[in-house]
């Protein structure tokens, strides 16, 4: 079992770390912006005091830290999400992986953003309060895939 958490740890961590460095290329090359992590970690500290939901978490008491927290949450998420893939897939997935379960995995975990993180941040359900929402969850979309990508391509490396 702990085999199973270590390459879940593992998985997880270099998925998360794959869609950092596609967030990276698509800022260097298409002037995307690089993902702020700020506003996350924000939303993380006043969860505990059971503040899920903002309606503009720009205008919640700023915490010192909160990038850094940002940052700790969204590799602690990546690190979850990899943690529970191994679990439903098990042992068996992890000794012969396949993009398949991996890239379903990648694209479910985008509704924690859609209907947790976003309306917890005060944009909406999906992003739905922005002006460019759609564009905004194509990206979503497009950041799931490459972390289900990465979940794949870790495995693979840890097998």
């Amino acid at each position: 079992m702990m085999e199973l958490l270590l390459k879940g740890v593992l998985i997880g961590t270099g998925a998360t770390l794959l869609m950092d460095i596609w967030a990276i290329l698509l800022w260097k090359v298409f002037r995307q912006p690089r993902p702020n992590w700020a506003p996350v970690g924000r939303w993380f500290w006043h969860l505990k005091n059971g503040t899920v939901f903002h309606d503009d978490i720009g205008r919640a008491a700023p915490y010192e830290h909160e990038l850094a927290l940002g940052w700790i949450g969204h590799y602690a998420v990546g690190i979850l999400y990899g943690v529970m893939l191994v679990l439903i897939v098990g042992p068996t997935w992890l000794a012969a992986p396949t993009f398949l379960p991996a890239w379903i995995w990648g694209v479910v975990t985008v509704a924690a953003g859609w209907f947790l993180l976003q309306p917890g941040l005060g944009i909406g359900i999906a992003a739905s309060r922005l002006p460019n929402a759609n564009t905004v969850r194509i990206f979503n979309l497009l950041a799931h895939t490459v972390f289900g990508l990465g979940l794949y391509a870790t495995a693979l490396f840890l097998r």
